[in-house]
């Protein structure tokens, strides 16, 4: 996989796969309008199964903050992350807390590149694609990968069940 031409090569996230080695494709989108939620729009401008594009969420469990990456089409079991984390309560972080942790700003959220490296959580339908698709680093900008270099470059856990 190779990079789309003139797309931004700047991010963190960019240059945290870049330095990691990893084979990634860099897609640009822009939405004119949003049918359902943000992440089945941008499906839908790349022209992707919302199953294969994955939206990334910062949560706490016990206090603790975390990263679960679920598909767009699902929402995050609260549950399963708190039992996957060794915790007993899970909540999605307040968005200024998230953006504090991670360097990005909400709506641009990716896995890779955060200021502060958080324990990862993926759902298991990452392995049920050859290439699935995650925020850049800031909207406009998806990076599509291959699961089994998602989950490398992160040492990310996964989780059967994480997207309900």
């Amino acid at each position: 996989m190779g990079k789309k031409k003139g797309a931004p090569q700047n991010t963190p996230a960019i240059v945290a796969l870049k330095r990691a080695g990893v084979e990634f494709r860099v897609h640009e989108y822009q939405l004119t309008e949003e049918e359902g939620t943000y992440g089945e729009s941008v499906a839908k401008s790349l022209g992707v199964e919302p199953g294969r594009m994955y939206k990334t969420l910062i949560a706490e469990v016990d206090g603790s903050p975390v990263v679960a990456v679920v598909p767009t089409d699902r929402q995050l079991g609260l549950k399963a992350l708190a039992a996957a984390a060794g915790g007993k309560r899970a909540k999605l972080a307040d968005p200024a807390d998230a953006e504090r942790w991670t360097g990005y700003v909400t709506g641009g959220i990716s896995p890779f590149g955060q200021k502060k490296r958080l324990p990862l959580f993926v759902d298991g339908t990452t392995a049920e694609h050859d290439t699935v698709f995650v925020s850049g680093g800031q909207r406009g900008l998806q990076i599509e990968l291959r699961p089994a270099d998602f989950m490398a470059a992160q040492s990310a856990n996964v989780v059967d069940g994480l997207g309900a």
